[in-house]
């Protein structure tokens, strides 16, 4: 009678916990106790003032500027992926085979599309509403006069010099989305919400003012009773029941990779590219135009397009080495004020060769990602804020005085009479980490300025734990979660990328996790956060709003689940 109590006692605690998993394209929020979150576009357009700027974020990146140069970039990194195809065996031994891109564009030439009877919509402009939110951005005619934002971006607030990018503006938007689908898709009043607790999933690699804004947002302005902050690849590992692993979070904006043991990321391990599965879609794009893509008038900037050029590439992307030659396959466009068309194409290996360009990231110019240095901890989080006394900014300085202290006292006693010390020589631990961050940051990078492809990224990331064993668990465990590389067989590709690098004193038994309890990878982490917030252990992790007015970052610094 008592478990029964219990349970019931759990599973309301469990409807008063809103967790939120903030992602560049789509927003994850739900109570702890739902078996999935509310998934929405995370983006809000807003009806621009007479005369103001225009600003809209795309849902996808912006090309590069296509030179001769790019184009001979993207057409040997092709080859290199498609050279390495033609080298695989399938399951059955046979070598695999492939229908030329030439033969799949002259039937794609031939395509025509069907026209639908009934199929024709409107944009939504006419309803006269000043903020529109999620999905119905979509439906906005995007040369209509709102301006269109998506907060987030590569993992971290996006803050631009155009209208809507200031760091007040952004926060502005991430309230205004958030309370819209508290108050309307999970049916919370406003005035219940101090009854609630949030827990938010936060990246590995975070900038501590933008934690600061993140409370002060939970907490003063939406009005929860209490919150706590996770990291998502911590939460990553509780979602997959995993005690420790090697993360491997693959987004629509970011890559990043961090080792997790015990429920702590090891900050040396963290690190974070500016590319993901949206880069992945503009590759696929400019694949499929090289073999005729069928429909003609696509525009890969127009939000309707980007949307289904995502679609095509989660429907049609894949890396299984027994699918081979070209496959027909067939979509439905549908546009406001535009008949709806449905499409027949022929897609050959272009279905793999997409997917492969997170590790083989000479494809991923096409968006110019694979050219931006890698973030690591370090990089993102010492800057100096006057709230946070014990910042980098604190110890670099206490830690200079310091030895300036010993190093006179020293003198005053006569043991550095005679000798000359270099001021170099008297590094700090603070200056120590960014010298470190900067070296790391080569690490990831190819002599030519190139990223690393995923499989080394894994390496490098496990190779920078503290000791041997700890690198024998990670290699033994590694977990694939987020929602820019669900193709069919990139584990299993990952694997045998892997097992030809790992160093030889660690090629045990390697077990790459991609759905773990046939759960979808792009919820772990949200699920992970759902399950901690129940534990009895984080009862003293509660942050209340009363403690964050009253002492404000240094709270936060005690209470953290992950090392500030």
């Amino acid at each position: 009678m008592s478990s029964v109590k219990d349970q019931s006692e759990h599973q309301n605690h469990a409807q008063n916990i809103i967790v939120i998993h903030p992602g560049s394209h789509y927003l994850r929020i739900g109570r702890a106790s739902d078996v999935n979150p509310v998934r929405i576009l995370h983006a809000i357009a807003r009806r621009r003032k007479p005369g103001g700027e225009t600003h809209r974020d795309g849902v996808l990146p912006p090309v590069v500027e296509k030179t001769k140069e790019l184009l001979q970039e993207l057409e040997d990194g092709r080859l290199q992926i498609t050279h390495t195809l033609q080298s695989c065996v399938q399951s059955n031994g046979q070598r695999r085979y492939a229908t030329p891109p030439q033969q799949i564009a002259a039937f794609n030439r031939r395509s025509q599309p069907e026209v639908l009877p009934d199929g024709q919509t409107d944009w939504c402009d006419k309803d006269g509403r000043d903020v529109v939110i999620g999905e119905d951005v979509l439906q906005l005619n995007p040369n209509g006069e709102y301006n269109v934002h998506f907060p987030i971006r590569r993992g971290e607030l996006n803050l631009h010099a155009g209208v809507g990018g200031s760091l007040f503006a952004v926060m502005s938007d991430l309230q205004s989305i958030w309370e819209h689908v508290l108050h309307t898709r999970l049916e919370i009043k406003p005035t219940d919400m101090k009854h609630y607790r949030a827990v938010l999933v936060i990246p590995d690699i975070y900038n501590r003012a933008h934690l600061r804004e993140y409370v002060t947002l939970l907490l003063n302005h939406i009005g929860f009773g209490c919150c706590f902050l996770v990291q998502d690849h911590v939460a990553a590992t509780f979602g997959a029941g995993l005690g420790y692993a090697c993360v491997v979070d693959v987004g629509d904006g970011k890559t990043s990779v961090s080792c997790v043991e015990d429920g702590i990321s090891h900050p040396n391990t963290r690190v974070r590219f500016d590319y993901g599965g949206a880069d992945v879609t503009q590759v696929f794009y400019w694949l499929l135009q090289k073999c005729a893509f069928p429909y003609r008038e696509c525009n890969e900037q127009m939000p309707l397009d980007g949307v289904l050029l995502r679609r095509l590439k989660e429907d049609f992307g894949h890396v299984n080495l027994d699918v081979c030659g070209s496959v027909e396959k067939s979509f439905t466009v549908q546009h406001p004020a535009t008949p709806k068309r449905h499409y027949t194409l022929q897609v050959g290996d272009e279905a793999m060769v997409a997917p492969l360009s997170i590790f083989y990231t000479e494809l991923l110019a096409i968006t110019g990602a694979n050219r931006t240095a890698p973030k690591t901890q370090n990089r993102c989080s010492s800057q100096p804020h006057p709230e946070d006394c014990f910042d980098a900014e604190y110890i670099r300085e206490t830690g200079r005085r310091n030895k300036d202290n010993l190093e006179q006292s020293a003198i005053d006693s006569g043991a550095l009479a005679n000798t000359d010390a270099p001021d170099e020589d008297l590094v700090v631990d603070g200056l120590e980490q960014e010298r470190e961050a900067k070296s790391n940051d080569r690490d990831y990078l190819l002599p030519g300025g190139q990223l690393v492809g995923l499989d080394q990224a894994v390496i490098q990331s496990i190779e920078r734990c503290p000791t041997d064993e700890l690198k024998r668990k990670m290699y033994s465990c590694i977990l694939i979660v987020g929602g820019g590389i669900k193709f069919a067989g990139i584990a299993s590709w990952l694997q045998s990328q892997l097992a030809r690098k790992i160093p030889a004193a660690y090629r045990s038994e390697q077990s790459i996790v991609s759905s773990p309890k046939d759960m979808d990878p792009e919820i772990t982490s949200w699920k992970g956060a759902a399950v901690m917030s129940c534990l009895e252990s984080v009862v003293e992790l509660w942050l209340t709003e009363p403690e964050w007015t009253r002492y404000g970052l240094r709270i936060l610094r005690e209470k953290a689940v992950f090392m500030w």
